[in-house]
């Protein structure tokens, strides 16, 4: 293992300062990462359930309801989603019953969420695609789960890990953007990301990784004008050394 030196400031919250070509973090870089976010979060604002997470705490979650939960979410605000998917629920809270829907009755439902027209369509599919193929019953398998029409990796990865608790690392734009900032990953695309960060980071923490870093996302690395001045892991952030380099 690469001797790990310590940055001295503010060392309550102090990083190890890694060499960023190594194929692996350690288990303490990735706890000290993890607990940085969620620290300077509960200081600045203790942020609400991800959509994911709230639909995973709900007394009537089920790997179904995640599932259609997750592409309901794509290029929409939690909010937005938790309410399509309250909604929509109520009234198909199976694949049975919304395997049956008509597609104008879904779109009243979910009119919350970005491309509803598309998505009515597609959770529908999904229904029957579930019923048909598997038998009423969400796969836990990643293989599987990506035949599932307009099911992607990172739809998938989110059902393993919000359903089942099995080690994923779903990527979105958030995830993304705060491995490339931090310096965990060097990449263009988030399927690239989540090949390198399966490669670096010690299965442990894949579980964590999503919620933290998208809460994170939404509440402090933001994509415009980031919160570097109350952030408590930004001596280890590539973004903020190179910002305020003289």
């Amino acid at each position: 293992m690469p001797k790990i030196k310590l940055i001295r400031k503010n060392p309550k919250f102090s990083l190890p300062s890694l060499d960023y070509n190594r194929n692996h973090y350690s288990k303490y870089y990735m706890k000290k990462i993890l607990d940085g976010m969620k620290k300077t979060m509960m200081a600045v604002k203790p942020p609400r359930y991800t959509a994911l997470e709230g639909l995973q705490k709900a007394e009537t979650s089920s790997p179904f309801k995640i599932l259609i939960g997750t592409v309901l979410s794509a290029r929409t605000k939690d909010e937005n989603t938790t309410k399509a998917a309250r909604e929509l629920f109520k009234v198909y809270g199976t694949p049975q019953k919304l395997a049956k829907a008509k597609i104008k009755d879904v779109e009243k439902l979910i009119k919350s969420v970005g491309f509803y027209h598309v998505k009515s369509k597609r959770i529908i599919d999904v229904a029957n695609v579930i019923i048909s193929k598997y038998h009423g019953r969400v796969p836990a398998d990643i293989d599987k789960l990506v035949e599932i029409p307009g099911v992607g990796r990172k739809t998938a990865n989110c059902v393993l890990v919000y359903a089942f608790e099995q080690p994923a690392i779903p990527v979105d734009t958030h995830v993304h953007r705060i491995s490339n900032r931090l310096g965990l990953v060097d990449t263009k695309m988030p399927e690239e990301t989540e090949m390198e960060l399966r490669k670096k980071i010690p299965k442990k923490f894949w579980l964590d990784i999503n919620n933290t870093f998208v809460m994170y996302g939404q509440n402090i690395c933001k994509p415009i004008s980031p919160m570097c001045s109350v952030c408590k892991i930004r001596n280890s952030c590539n973004y903020f050394k190179t910002k305020n380099a003289s």
